[in-house]
């Protein structure tokens, strides 16, 4: 299996670099929301002074994280692995003796990433020389609690994204579908806002939901925000949406298999 997985990275790799000019459109696509909400909530904190006891340092160095986290735990599923099922392509993977979503598009997801951490790091240096965020509440020991964290939220998300990719054995909507997850997504990890910012009752229920994982989660830890039994609290509901998306992976791509036809193959 571990030759499997090294020769599937030989080919991921090398097939990432031949679309150099669509990873400089994803980079832009992931850069500019935050960079937006950083820009605008910072100028917000800099005339009232702080907003809801959040100072402008407090949100240049959240969505300075936030980038790296998001960088990390997100995703492009839909779009490397949609199109297979509609047009039938999915056939040539499927008589292959590995699961072509666990194995190819995880590996081709991880090809990705790497590759766009090389022109994602160089960006972030300029950003942290404009914007100058003080990182003194960042210990090792808050990078350390936010590594097991990170690989909870990206592989939650990986096997939710596969199942709702895997919906197009269904439907040919299965991008909406996919928007509509996304858009949950925005809300309720603390992309958009971080969730100490929201009402009450909405940042509970994000607690409780398995896209906090992703972002707000490991941003928290790093810094050292987070008291001992919300961190704890966390895991364990993250422990549980990993269960819930295995099984629910699992089902929907056995479902959908038994109604492929391979149209267009």
């Amino acid at each position: 299996m571990i030759l499997i997985f090294q020769r599937l990275w030989q080919v991921n790799w090398a097939e990432q670099w031949q679309y150099r000019a669509n990873l400089i459109m994803y980079l832009l696509y992931w850069l500019v929301s935050p960079i937006i909400h950083l820009a605008v909530w910072t100028s917000i904190a800099n005339v009232n002074g702080s907003v809801s006891g959040l100072t402008a340092n407090d949100f240049v160095t959240y969505y300075m994280l936030l980038l790296i986290c998001d960088q990390l735990t997100s995703n492009i599923t839909i779009h490397i692995f949609g199109y297979k099922i509609q047009d039938g392509s999915l056939s040539a993977e499927l008589i292959k003796p590995i699961h072509p979503m666990l194995t190819n598009t995880l590996v081709n997801t991880i090809a990705f990433k790497a590759i766009m951490f090389l022109g994602f790091f160089p960006v972030w240096i300029i950003l942290a020389l404009i914007f100058r965020p003080d990182f003194s509440a960042v210990t090792w020991q808050g990078v350390l609690m936010a590594i097991p964290a990170i690989l909870l939220g990206f592989f939650v998300n990986f096997l939710l994204s596969g199942a709702v990719t895997a919906v197009a054995f269904w439907t040919t909507r299965v991008y909406s579908i996919n928007e509509f997850y996304f858009a949950l997504f925005v809300l309720f990890s603390g992309q958009f806002v971080p969730l100490q910012l929201m009402p009450a009752v909405i940042h509970k229920i994000a607690l409780f939901l398995p896209f906090h994982l992703q972002i707000y989660l490991p941003i928290q830890l790093i810094q050292n925000k987070l008291p001992p039994e919300e961190a704890i609290q966390s895991f364990v509901v993250g422990l549980g949406w990993l269960l819930v998306s295995i099984v629910l992976f699992n089902w929907v791509w056995r479902q959908g298999i038994k109604r492929y036809s391979a149209v267009g193959a």
